[in-house]
C-alpha cells in the first residue's frame, strides 16, 4: 500500500502523518491585483496555510503572475492555489506560475477521450515546474459522460475521481490531492468513503481535501461543515479542509482551525463561547445523527430546540425550515451574493423542506444546485437566472426583480 503525500510548494505537505492543513478562498477579483494582493495578506495573518484564487482565462494570468510577485515581495509566502474552470490553457499557464493548481479534468472538453488527452498533457506541464494539483470533483458537475454510465450518485463521483487518479498513477505522477465535494452531508460522506475504498482496493492512496460545498452562512454553514468535515476526520479520512461560507473569506478560518484542534494536533483556537458550543455541539451529536447510530439528540445534552433542529437538518436527518445552497462567492461572482442570499432567506423561511440555492456566478453554480427545487443564480450586469430543478425557467432579469419573480414562481408551482 502506497500512503502519499502532495508538496505544496517548497514546505507544506499534506497527507497520512502530518498536520491538518487549513485553507480558503479569496472571494475579490484577481484582475484586481491590489485587492487580491490585500486579502491573501489579510488571510494568511488569520491563519490560512494555502489560498485559492480563481483563474477566470488567460486574460487572468498576467495579474496572477503580479499577486504572487507582489506577494513576494511583501515577505508573505503562503502557497497559491488557481481555481481553473473548463481551460485546459489555463491551467497549464497557472502551473507555471503558483504551487498548485485545482482542476475538474472533466471539464477541459465537452468529449471525453479529449479531456483525457489534455489532462495529461496539463500533468507534464506540472511536472516539469514541480505544481501540485487537486483533482476536484463536485457532486452535480461530474458531466455527462460519468452520469450516463454511473448516475448522480456518490458512487460516480468516486468513480469518477478513480478514473483520474488512475491515469496520474500511469503516468507516474504522485503530487496530486483529491475532493469530492457536496452541499447534501450524506452525499459528500458517502463519496469520500467510497473513493477511500477504491484508492485502498487499487493500493495507492491519495491525500484528501474535505469540504461540504455551498454550505451557506452563519449557524447554517458552520453546523454543515462541521458534521460533514467532522465525520470524515473522526474515521481519519482527510488531510486538508475548507469551511465554505457564504461570508468574507476570513470568517472561514476560524472553524476550520477548530476541526483541525479538534481531530488534528493543532492547539484549540480562541472561540467566543456561543461559537464553541455551537462548533461542539455540532460534532459531538452530528455524525452519530448523519450515521444512523442515533436517531435524536438526547435531552441530556441540554441543547435548545433550535440548535438541536439545526443539527438534524445538517445531518440530513429532520427538516424543520427550507434547505439552502449557496456558494461562498470568489472572483466570478458579478453581483452581491452575501446581501442577495439573505434577503431570499428571509422572503422563504417559511417553505419547509424545500431546498433553494443561491449561487455566485454561472459557471458552475447551475451544475453544482443539482438537489435544489429552486435556483438563484447571478449572470453579472445586475442580471440573474432562475432555475427549477436544474433547468432555467427565467433569464437575464434585473437582480431588483428576481427575488420577487423567484416567489412569484414558487407559488405558482405550489399551486
Amino acid at each position: 500500500m502506497r500512503i502519499l503525500k502532495a508538496r505544496i510548494g517548497d514546505s507544506l505537505l499534506i497527507g497520512a502523518g502530518e498536520p491538518l492543513v487549513i485553507q480558503t478562498m479569496c472571494n475579490t477579483h484577481t484582475s484586481d491585483v491590489e485587492a487580491t494582493v490585500e486579502q491573501c495578506l489579510s488571510l494568511a495573518s488569520a491563519g490560512a496555510q494555502m489560498i485559492r484564487i480563481t483563474v477566470p482565462g488567460l486574460g487572468d494570468i498576467p495579474a496572477l503572475r503580479s499577486i504572487r510577485e507582489q506577494l513576494h515581495s511583501k515577505g508573505c509566502f503562503t502557497p497559491l492555489v488557481a481555481d481553473i474552470h473548463f481551460s485546459s490553457a489555463t491551467a497549464m499557464e497557472a502551473a507555471r506560475i503558483v504551487e498548485k493548481v485545482r482542476i475538474n479534468p472533466g471539464n477541459f472538453h465537452p468529449d471525453h477521450e479529449s479531456a483525457r488527452r489534455e489532462f495529461a498533457r496539463f500533468l507534464e506541464v506540472c511536472r516539469e515546474n514541480g505544481t501540485a494539483v487537486r483533482v476536484g470533483l463536485n457532486h452535480g458537475s461530474l458531466g455527462k459522460y460519468i452520469t450516463d454510465l454511473y448516475g448522480n450518485t456518490p458512487e460516480a463521483m468516486a468513480k469518477a475521481a478513480m478514473e483520474w487518479l488512475e491515469m496520474c498513477i500511469d503516468a507516474e505522477f504522485f503530487n496530486v490531492v483529491v475532493s469530492l465535494k457536496a452541499s447534501n452531508t450524506v452525499v459528500m460522506v458517502q463519496a469520500y468513503r467510497e473513493l477511500v475504498r477504491l484508492m485502498r482496493e487499487r493500493g495507492v492512496v491519495f491525500p484528501l481535501h474535505l469540504g461540504v460545498t455551498e454550505a451557506g452562512n452563519g449557524e447554517q454553514g458552520r453546523i454543515k461543515s462541521c458534521i460533514g468535515i467532522g465525520t470524515l476526520l473522526r474515521e481519519g479520512i482527510g488531510n486538508t479542509l475548507r469551511v465554505s461560507l457564504t461570508e468574507p473569506p476570513e470568517a472561514e478560518l476560524p472553524v476550520a482551525a477548530y476541526l483541525a484542534a479538534r481531530y488534528g494536533s493543532l492547539p484549540m483556537p480562541p472561540l467566543p463561547e456561543a461559537e464553541k458550543r455551537i462548533l461542539d455541539a455540532a460534532c459531538d451529536w452530528g455524525p452519530a445523527l448523519l450515521n444512523r447510530e442515533i436517531d435524536e439528540i438526547p435531552a441530556s445534552a441540554g441543547l435548545d430546540a433550535h440548535l438541536a433542529d439545526e443539527i438534524m437538518q445538517g445531518a440530513r436527518r429532520r427538516f424543520y425550515r427550507p434547505e439552502y445552497i449557496a456558494c461562498p462567492g470568489c472572483g466570478r461572482t458579478m453581483y452581491d451574493l452575501q446581501g442577495s442570499f439573505e434577503q431570499v432567506k428571509a422572503c422563504t423561511a417559511h417553505l419547509k423542506g424545500m431546498v433553494i440555492a443561491v449561487m455566485g456566478c454561472i459557471v458552475n453554480g447551475p451544475g453544482e444546485m443539482a438537489d435544489a427545487d429552486w435556483g438563484y443564480v447571478g449572470e453579472g450586469g445586475g442580471k440573474v437566472s432562475i432555475y427549477r430543478r436544474g433547468c432555467p425557467v427565467l433569464r437575464h432579469i434585473p437582480d431588483s426583480e428576481a427575488i420577487d419573480r423567484l416567489l412569484e414562481l414558487i407559488e405558482k408551482d405550489n399551486g
